[in-house]
């Protein structure tokens, strides 16, 4: 079908004024939407198939810190066309630069948005996926016009900064395995001290990011909130049909003996609908599920394995820490033999031994690349400790390929052409094969002509661009 195209003429003030003709699409992503002109800042744009002029629209304003607009609008296309939302994103918001700068490229693009499209009053939102997404948290504080945030896979930036007389509603979603699961849950419970309006969208699945189904819900709850506070006219037929799937949903939990599950979403329906519809049906349904055998034996199981958990995690960090001070290269067989047990875990019968493994995969790699970013922060950089961060990190996650080729190129600088050689099997072996890349590696102009080298790219990627002459 032939999509729809919007012509919309509008002017914006800066040192000079000018006017600009936008080409708009709707049900489609319209990409380098300028911000404005003296500036080269631009946004990605999706409209629903539905939108017209005529009437205001609630904006979710999506961030990725590296600058991937079209990217991260796409990631949340279909939930917003399902719900009525319109999607924009930066193309410039970086984490190379300052928060405060990016702050100010956010507020840029607001302000231009405001001047494209119709903006509902008091429907403006934030989200976003991890780094993103704390990026997206920490922005109503700046920006008050915000009302709300989806967090997907991380919790509250800054929990110090919240004001309880700035209130806007926090929606959490996160997978039982990803690592970020335990400090949502931490978070939500200060938010509640707080008495900070927040839900959490808590699910299983094999894949760490959230289908489409979660997603448009934590999109319904925004709706669903305004119409609470009067910013959108009340709709009784949605206010029902929602509160029906919801329900559902929960009971879908319970039948498929995943209580906890259950008793987050009652928990979450309770937030939402309570000032919307009578829930004492709601009320006795949690009541009776918390008593019942399934949950609390679901609940121990699931708290004796976050203890257990919490105990590796000071482990890890423990002989992380030990390990950088030392320079214990000897260790790296213990963390070889971790991730070892890791993997046995990913094989468990039991659900939350394996969620608990996954968590744990993702815990031990960001607090390396917390302290590959510490060390390489230095002044004078630790180039022997960040070489043993790099190589933890290749036996932490053996098919991300930048560990190695680090290990690799500042191994060679020290001249420790051995351990570049092993590494670079390494890195061959787990089906690296950009031979440009790696003829072109900082600091291994002199190993990159050794007649080891060279056999090692023609063992296992043939035509080695060096030529090898046997004596």
């Amino acid at each position: 079908m032939m999509k729809k195209i919007l012509f919309f003429a509008f002017v914006l003030t800066s040192i000079t004024n000018f006017s600009q003709e936008v080409r708009l699409l709707r049900g489609s992503i319209t990409e380098n939407v300028a911000v404005n002109d003296s500036l080269k800042e631009t946004l990605s744009l999706y409209l629903p198939s539905t939108f017209e002029v005529q009437k205001p629209w609630p904006v979710i304003f999506v961030f990725d810190l590296k600058g991937r607009g079209r990217a991260s609008v796409s990631m949340l296309v279909t939930a917003a066309e399902k719900e009525g939302y319109i999607l924009a994103s930066s193309d410039n918001v970086n984490d190379s630069l300052s928060i405060s700068e990016n702050v100010l490229i956010a507020n840029r693009m607001f302000n231009a948005l405001i001047n494209i499209v119709p903006v509902a009053n008091n429907r403006t939102y934030t989200a976003g996926f991890g780094s993103g997404a704390m990026f997206a948290s920490i922005l109503p504080t700046f920006i008050k016009e915000i009302k709300g945030v989806v967090s997907i896979g991380a919790s509250v930036g800054n929990i110090e900064i919240l004001n309880s007389k700035q209130t806007f509603q926090f929606i959490g979603i996160v997978n039982r395995s990803d690592y970020s699961f335990r400090d949502m849950l931490d978070t939500q419970q200060i938010l509640n001290k707080m008495k900070f309006p927040n839900e959490l969208l808590v699910f299983d699945d094999d894949r760490i990011l959230p289908d489409v189904t979660t997603i448009a819900s934590a999109f319904r709850m925004l709706t669903l909130t305004s119409m609470a506070k009067g910013d959108v006219q009340r709709n009784d037929g949605l206010i029902t049909d929602s509160y029906r799937e919801f329900m559902t949903k929960a009971n879908i939990f319970v039948s498929s003996e995943k209580p906890i599950l259950a008793n987050y979403l009652l928990s979450d329906i309770e937030k939402v609908f309570n000032p919307l519809v009578e829930l004492d049906s709601l009320k006795i349904s949690q009541k009776s599920l918390r008593r019942s055998t399934s949950y609390k034996k679901a609940n121990r199981s699931q708290n004796s394995y976050f203890l257990k958990e919490s105990f590796l995690k000071e482990d890890y960090s423990y002989y992380l820490e030990e390990d950088i001070i030392t320079y214990n290269y000897a260790n790296l067989g213990w963390w070889n033999y971790q991730m070892e047990d890791l993997a046995k875990l990913d094989k468990s019968a039991v659900l939350y031994e394996r969620q608990m493994s996954s968590r744990l995969r993702g815990y031990i790699n960001a607090l390396i690349s917390d302290n590959i970013d510490f060390v390489s922060a230095d002044k004078e950089v630790d180039l022997e400790a960040l070489n043993l961060l790099y190589m933890i990190k290749t036996i932490t996650d053996p098919l991300e390929f930048a560990p190695y080729l680090k290990v690799i190129s500042t191994s060679a600088k020290m001249e420790d052409y051995g351990t570049a050689l092993f590494y670079l099997e390494e890195l061959l072996k787990n089906g690296y094969a950009n031979k440009s890349e790696l003829y072109e590696l900082e600091n291994t102009a002199l190993f990159r002509i050794t007649p080891e080298f060279n056999m090692l790219v023609e063992k296992y990627l043939k035509d080695a661009r060096y030529e090898i002459i046997e004596q």
